[in-house]
């Protein structure tokens, strides 16, 4: 019961935290990581889960938005069209993630790679506190 509430925190927590909503999906998972009652493994995938699908739900928001030409839309797809959705490998990033995360959708880039590269830079984020949480535990014992 314990382990279905941790993982069911995370994921509510990063799915929260990958939309315009605040969230600390970072500090729950090194808490989480710290009590050491479930797999580190574990709790990195439903936290790149949940926030990957948070992500997704901006890329949606942005599908929703018209894709009107004009100024804004031409200089998001010049900055946009170097990096194409590779740019959602910065999408862990604050506030600034969110935003390429809408542009995805309102620039409407194809699916697969949308999820492709969401899912590697969301993991990626975790893989990296999780690994200096656990380094920082093994240093500290």
């Amino acid at each position: 019961m314990n382990d279905i509430l941790s993982y069911g925190s995370l994921f509510a927590s990063s799915f929260l935290s990958a939309t315009l909503l605040p969230g600390s999906s970072e500090v729950l998972l090194v808490t989480l990581l710290l009590a050491g009652n479930s797999p580190a493994l574990g709790l990195i995938c439903v936290a790149a889960v949940g926030n990957t699908l948070g992500g997704l739900t901006n890329v949606v928001i942005g599908r929703l938005l018209p894709p009107k030409q004009g100024r804004w839309h031409n200089t998001a797809m010049a900055w946009l069209r170097r990096l194409g959705p590779a740019a959602l490998l910065f999408s862990w990033l604050p506030l600034i993630g969110d935003l390429l995360c809408v542009l995805a959708g309102w620039l409407r880039f194809s699916w697969l790679p949308v999820v492709l590269f969401l899912a590697i830079g969301k993991t990626l984020r975790y893989v990296v506190v999780a690994t200096a949480t656990l380094q920082g535990m093994a240093w500290w014992h």
